[in-house]
């Protein structure tokens, strides 16, 4: 039987109150190396003299600058494998949210019990609404995220009973989580779409959004928004 919320909550940080409009860098990791977006998938990021990035000395510059870190981890989303032991080494110098391609419950609460401060759950990857129920009795420290293509849902969704984005996070909302995380893919936030959802919870971005789009972000109501780090970076060494 899965361990519970009592038993996860012990092994991460406590939450605090997040300030709005708040910018999450976001570390793509994969066998335990930092990765970039690539025009065909994430590449291992290396540094101006071609050195490779150590994901340790990644997170501690990055946790004087911010207080939150947003872990994409590639191996659990393409082979069912989350990097537990580094997520819980991580997780000692800065709170994390982790996608790790949870899809069943028990997946997500493994990710807690390593450190991780919430769980992603992603309309791409979870089987659908009785799924999140299960998570939910589980534990409540979770971020429920909407993947979108265009003005719906990606087409890799199935079971949700729904296209509509802003349908969608009324009804996860609905089972228990409050926390949603919209994530546009290969285009720009429909900011009328984000000021809809986040008028009745904490609403992120993620996908294309960029730090420049901070202004926008902070009009549209939202809690904050998901980067990556790739400007960053661009100026550090491997």
């Amino acid at each position: 039987m899965p361990p519970t919320l009592s038993t996860a909550s012990k092994a991460g940080p406590r939450e605090t109150r997040l300030p709005g409009a708040q910018l999450v860098p976001c570390l793509l990791l994969k066998g335990g190396t930092v990765h970039r977006p690539g025009p065909e998938g994430p590449v291992a990021a290396r540094g101006p003299s071609g050195a490779p990035f150590d994901p340790f000395d990644v997170v501690d510059r990055l946790s004087g600058e911010y207080s939150l870190l947003y872990v994409v981890d590639l191996d659990g989303i393409e082979r069912g494998n989350p990097q537990l032991d580094y997520l819980q080494e991580l997780s000692r110098d800065m709170p994390l949210w982790v996608d790790g391609g949870v899809r069943r419950a028990d997946q997500a609460i493994d990710i807690l019990v390593a450190g991780a401060q919430r769980a992603v759950l992603s309309s791409a990857y979870l089987g659908g609404p009785k799924q999140l129920a299960r998570a939910w009795k589980l534990s409540t420290e979770l971020v429920f995220e909407i993947e979108i293509t265009g003005p719906r849902l990606s087409p890799t969704h199935e079971g949700w009973g729904t296209e509509d984005p802003v349908e969608l996070a009324r009804v996860v909302r609905e089972a228990g989580p409050d926390h949603v995380l919209l994530s546009p893919r290969e285009m720009d936030p429909d900011w009328s779409v984000v000021r809809s959802i986040a008028a009745s919870g904490p609403t992120w971005v993620d996908g294309t959004f960029t730090a420049a789009m901070h202004d926008r972000l902070s009009s549209s109501g939202a809690a904050g928004g998901v980067f990556h780090i790739d400007d960053l970076l661009d100026h550090w060494e491997g």
